[in-house]
């Protein structure tokens, strides 16, 4: 038995969320806590949001839903009370949301990070995988867009969970 159980940015990954909270809910001693963050929605969260803007615009048809289905999807806090529900906890959920500023010295590098470091790569190249130079050069022109050339500086926004056993 365990006093806590920590996942950071983990559990919108997971398949099967109320199945997931009774296996840490099994393994923690009474008393002890669950706590994990999850990402808020895609609007809340800058760069992301401009990213996916520029994909769903360079991929009008079948536009790359990854950012606001899987890292940013699961940030419903009914639903997320629900699933703990689900998964054996009893008390209240404790949640805060937080606000931070993500930077980085230019554009192109949330663009990269995003279209070509994280799973939204696939599904880029699942659309055409002789445009991903051309999906990066869009989501870079798009942060640029609303934060100018040169050094960037975005709001992120997340979801800090503590529940008790």
């Amino acid at each position: 038995m365990f006093d806590a159980v920590v996942c950071q940015f983990g559990v919108m990954f997971f398949p099967d969320k109320p199945k997931a909270f009774s296996e840490m809910r099994r393994v923690l001693r009474p008393g002890g806590v669950l706590i994990f963050n999850v990402w808020d929605r895609i609007e809340e969260n800058e760069f992301a949001h401009n990213v996916a803007a520029a994909l769903a615009a360079l991929f009008p048809n079948d536009p790359p839903r990854f950012m606001a289905r899987t890292p940013h999807g699961y940030h419903d806090l009914a639903t997320i009370t629900r699933d703990l529900e689900a998964g054996g906890f009893r008390s209240s959920p404790h949640i805060s949301t937080v606000a931070a500023r993500s930077r980085a010295t230019s554009a192109r590098i949330p663009a990269i990070a995003y279209c070509q470091g994280t799973p939204l790569r696939g599904e880029i190249e699942a659309r055409d995988k002789s445009r991903l130079s051309e999906a990066t050069d869009a989501a870079e022109e798009a942060i640029v867009r609303q934060f100018g050339p040169g050094p960037v500086d975005g709001k992120i926004q997340a979801h800090i969970i503590t529940i008790e056993r």
